[in-house]
């Protein structure tokens, strides 16, 4: 993707004899870097072209082709690569991206392939990483890594046997690296993990000590377990200066003519020699691994390959260096043989900066909307992966989940859901996965209407709406409709919330009856919609219901919804709405644990008392913005852009002067709400619902179109200012599980010299941020429903970046601003939610655990136009559907189950706790044998990309130096799972992944 920037002292001059004590073992890794999308979209990089849209008077948008946004085929590099490779049995080549490769591989002919298996048999070509994309670590969850990774690697297994499998991970160029994917790619059975992109001070002081490579623990509960060697390249991931032979490359090629005039055999060895000499002084061993290639390089593969030989040739003959072709994994073998001992690093590698004023936190935030749907795209795909399962797969050309998986898979990409590619490569993301998204509508749609029907009912016509975060659905829209909630967490609600969740419909009017799936009348409030400036809907109305009881685990419960004209028999109740005038008294709204104060002059919230704890904190939520740097001033050139945050100054601009909320207030018995309106571009709900135990808020923000008429681009935040003493400690989550630890101002492994003291604090918070106070354990949790930057700037504040619009690019090889035009043109509007806790630190750990997994995997929501009542509809289909038929611990996370083919399915179960966590952090039993739908009869573990056997899989150890000693890599050694029960234990943090066989029920 963007050409790494590096920074070095000067290499040996060109042509100086290079004095080295011991022959160096040289090992040349060719291969390419294809970003799944970036500068063109996935298509236009396979095939070649670009696709622009040329607009002609009075005649439709014509696509014309060409390469004028950036060349590249990825096509013709895997058509001339193997056909390098199959011509000499020394050459190697390893490739990373599956997209590209599953696509490549379907168009082949028989001979073809099997020449491909050959070359694999052969370890000339290599698999690295493997997986659906080289995914993006800052702003991914953990689950959609898993599912791109196991969705790659199985297909390498799959097709070419354990022998291809791959044992390193390769992360050449996402923009700093987190701790979670360096454990998830050990418990996939990784051996190393090799990437180019940490901060600059940090590769100066590694290279100084010669600790560019290192032992990693990417999770403090598994420990040693998950402990990974980790390398950073030196030259990042292209070839050595001057050596760059591709068609697209200026270096002189390696003309050996002896009767030429410009043989130039001599200089090149040379030059050679000095840049191996250099990378050799900042390493450990006498292994040498430099990449050669680049983005989207050997596309003529002969030209690179022949250079590459005579380098080979001439090198080894001066006998200095021992030059070859080899491979990641033939390297990392050749340094664990060296039995050298390593430094232990225990934090992450956020955040990146290649410059003192260059920190690359803005894509935590860039492109809000593609972040909020790839996170609601997930939920989807993991509902669906399970209807799926539990109908035991749909026969033909039925709809099945593949096309959401491989668009999620695409989606992880480090240039997709990071939000850093052009405007019309992020609309083709969002439309690979809408399409995705449709068809696993249609499978659910199959799916639920089966298993409610009985009695040869027909089946239903069950309709989705895509739109409920902005009050539009036709389908509840209508006079009278259903709708079949279903709850894809393998806990119930009731035991997950300690309470009843509360669920919210457009409606057209506001007297309804409500009746639950037993036909009893429900409570329910009927709420005016808040007609922001920025939406505004055909609905007026929408009615809240709070189902009494749990809505059943991988399960489901239907509603029925019916309008009425005796309004003395109604059960949803109106709400009553209040109009606050500024300057009045200060107001408040309340439930059972949770007191919400608010400034009668500013409309903002000003405290929450949490009553149940008896835990008080003043808190000033606001919304405000960063004046975006255009790279004109005094100390730096450096713009904010998709990949960088630069603010201009230290205090941010208010949304208007002093911040004040127009307030409108509405109160009823499950919701209140306080509607705040601070500009015609920035509004928020702070909604509180009833009949709870849980000192929850809910804060619902609708930010857009930002303007910049003004000239000025802009970074909006929600900044949380509490009386926490905090002590220059937050903490933020990696990809939606373990807490890191940050410190303002501050990194574990190096003198940070703070020369950007807002965005080089500024880390990706996938799903929660909180600061404590020590000395009273009060806490204060804020969690999110997409990856957003954030940071605590100032001891008791929280912020969080909501948006951004900026006017200028910030030279990282995108080309162009990062200000969305939305779907009118104008500007995007997002719409988002920010779930914030106040409690003592032992109850925040409970709650925010178990509400991050519901934000991660929501429920499914699927409606039933009908005027039928609800006992001519129970006469013919279930109301209700219990998909377990044994109860799931607390703790436990279902994270995957998965159609594989008939009778066999793949399954993930997780610890959701650290360990230690406030009580919940230990061990736990859980029985694989848990599903109505269909009996457990074998189970198979596997590792956690699904692709082996874990009997199988046995990683590297490695020497470690401190005070923990010993060696790292181990794998954990678990007691076999087996019938009749099929119990698994979890360790905290711990995900556990199996393969079993069932048998169906009858039910």
């Amino acid at each position: 993707m963007v050409p790494y920037l590096f920074l070095v002292a000067g290499l040996l001059s060109c042509g100086a004899h290079v004095a080295i004590a011991q022959q160096l073992q040289v090992h040349i890794v060719p291969h390419t870097h294809d970003d799944v999308g970036w500068l063109k979209t996935v298509d236009e990089y396979y095939y070649g072209g670009t696709r622009i849209r040329i607009a002609l008077p009075r005649l439709p948008a014509l696509l014309a082709a060409n390469n004028s946004i950036q060349h590249a085929g990825v096509q013709y590099i895997l058509d001339t690569v193997i056909d390098e490779l199959s011509r000499d049995p020394n050459k190697t080549f390893i490739y990373v991206e599956m997209a590209y490769f599953w696509r490549w591989w379907n168009e082949q002919d028989d001979v073809t392939k099997a020449l491909v298996k050959t070359l694999v048999n052969n370890k000339q070509l290599e698999f690295v990483n493997a997986g659906w994309c080289m995914n993006d670590e800052a702003s991914t969850d953990y689950n959609s890594v898993i599912d791109q990774m196991s969705l790659g690697l199985r297909f390498v297994e799959d097709t070419f046997g354990p022998q291809a499998r791959p044992r390193v991970a390769w992360h050449i160029d996402p923009f700093g690296h987190s701790a979670d994917q360096a454990a998830l790619f050990a418990k996939m059975g990784y051996d190393g993990f090799f990437f180019a992109r940490i901060d600059y001070a940090d590769k100066n002081l590694r290279g100084s000590t010669r600790n560019l490579e290192l032992v990693w623990r990417g999770s403090q509960s598994l420990g040693a377990a998950v402990d990974m060697f980790t390398g950073v390249l030196y030259y990042g991931y292209g070839p050595p200066p001057g050596f760059c032979f591709d068609v697209g490359c200026d270096d002189e090629p390696i003309m050996d003519d002896p009767d030429l005039f410009d043989n130039n055999v001599k200089l090149r060895v040379e030059q050679f020699l000095s840049a191996v000499a250099y990378q050799w002084i900042h390493y450990q061993t006498s292994e040498v691994m430099l990449t050669f290639g680049s983005d989207f390089q050997f596309e003529d593969a002969h030209q690179n390959f022949k250079n590459i030989d005579k380098l080979i040739k001439y090198v080894n003959q001066d006998g200095r260096v021992h030059a070859f072709y080899s491979t990641p994994s033939r390297y990392i073998d050749a340094v664990h043989a060296a039995n050298k001992t390593w430094t232990l690093k225990t934090d992450d590698f956020f955040p990146y900066a290649d410059y003192p004023n260059s920190y690359w936190t803005g894509y935590f935030t860039s492109r809000p909307a593609l972040k909020g749907y790839t996170r609601v795209c997930n939920g989807i795909l993991q509902a669906c992966k399970q209807l799926e399962a539990i109908h035991n797969g749909f026969p033909g050309q039925t709809p099945s989940s593949v096309d959401l998986q491989m668009a999620m898979g695409i989606d992880q990409h480090h240039d997709a859901v990071s939000g850093t590619s052009k405007q019309h490569v992020a609309y083709d993301y969002a439309k690979r996965l809408h399409i995705g998204q449709v068809e696993c509508q249609d499978l659910m749609a199959n799916a639920l209407s089966d298993l409610a029907a009985r009695n040869g009912s027909f089946p239903l016509d069950l309709q989705f709406c895509e739109y409920l975060n902005v009050s539009f659905c036709p389908s509840s829209e209508t006079d009278t409709f259903n709708v079949i909630i279903y709850n894809p967490v393998a806990v119930d609600y009731g035991q997950l919330f300690g309470f009843d969740r509360v669920f919210a419909f457009p409606v057209i009017g506001n007297e309804f009856n409500v009746y639950d799936s037993q036909g009893n009348p429900m409570d329910a409030q009927v709420v005016p919609i808040f007609q922001t400036p920025q939406v505004v809907t055909d609905a007026n109305y929408l009615i809240y219901i709070q189902p009494k009881g749990d809505i059943p685990p991988i399960g489901f419960k239907t509603y029925f919804i019916r309008p009425i004209s005796n309004v003395r028999h109604t059960s949803a109740t109106l709400s009553k709405v209040y109009h606050h005038k500024n300057g009045d008294a200060d107001f408040s709204i309340a439930n059972e644990v949770l007191s919400l104060t608010f400034d009668g002059v500013t409309g903002r919230l000003k405290s929450m008392s949490n009553i149940a704890s008896d835990v008080t904190a003043s808190v000033d939520q606001q919304f405000l913005w960063w004046n975006a740097s255009d790279g004109n001033n005094v100390n730096s050139s450096q713009a904010s852009g998709a990949y960088i945050f630069r603010p201009n100054g230290t205090a941010p601009f208010p949304i208007n002067p002093g911040n004040v909320a127009t307030v409108t207030v509405v109160k009823g018995d499950l919701v209140q709400e306080v509607r705040q309106v601070f500009s015609p571009w920035v509004s928020q709900t702070i909604r509180l619902y009833t009949n709870t135990p849980w000192p929850v808020v809910v804060f619902e923000y609708t930010i857009g179109p930002i303007p910049h008429s003004d000239g000025l681009g802009k970074e909006v935040i929600s900044r949380f200012s509490t009386d926490l003493a905090s002590n220059q400690i937050f903490f933020t989550d990696a990809n939606g599980r373990e807490m890191q630890t940050r410190i303002r101002n501050y990194r574990p492994t190096w003198t940070l010299n703070v020369t950007e003291p807002v965005a080089g604090n500024y880390y990706p918070v996938n799903s929660r941020i909180y600061i404590q106070e020590p000395s009273s354990s009060r806490q204060f949790t804020v969690l999110t429903d997409r990856t957003q930057g954030g940071s605590s700037l100032s001891d008791g504040q929280v912020e969080l970046m909501v948006h951004r619009c900026l006017l200028y690019d910030d030279s990282r090889g995108v080309g162009e601003p990062l200000c969305e035009p939305g779907d009118t043109g104008q500007g995007l509007v997002v719409r988002g939610t920010h779930v914030v806790v106040l409690d003592n630190a032992a109850n925040s750990a409970l709650i925010h655990r178990a509400i991050g997994e519901t934000m991660l995997v929501g429920p499914i929501f699927a409606f039933v136009p009908s005027a039928y009542s609800y006992s001519e509809v129970a006469e013919s289909y279930n109301t209700e559907y219990y998909g377990l038929v044994a109860e799931v611990p607390l703790q436990v996370h279902l994270l995957t189950l998965q159609w594989v083919q008939n009778n066999t399915l793949l399954i993930r179960v997780e610890n959701k706790f650290e360990i230690d966590e406030f009580g919940f952090g230990k061990a736990v039993n859980v029985s694989l044998d848990m599903f109505a739908a269909f009996k457990v009869i074998a189970a198979t573990e596997l590792t956690l990309g699904g692709n082996a056997e874990l009997s199988s899989v046995e990683r590297l150890q490695w020497n470690i130096q401190g005070g923990s000693g010993g060696k790292g890599g181990k794998q954990p050694t678990y007691s076999p799972v087996r019938g009749p029960d099929f119990v698994v234990t979890l360790e905290p943090m711990d995900i556990r992944t199996f393969e079993i066989q069932v048998v169906p029920t009858t039910n």
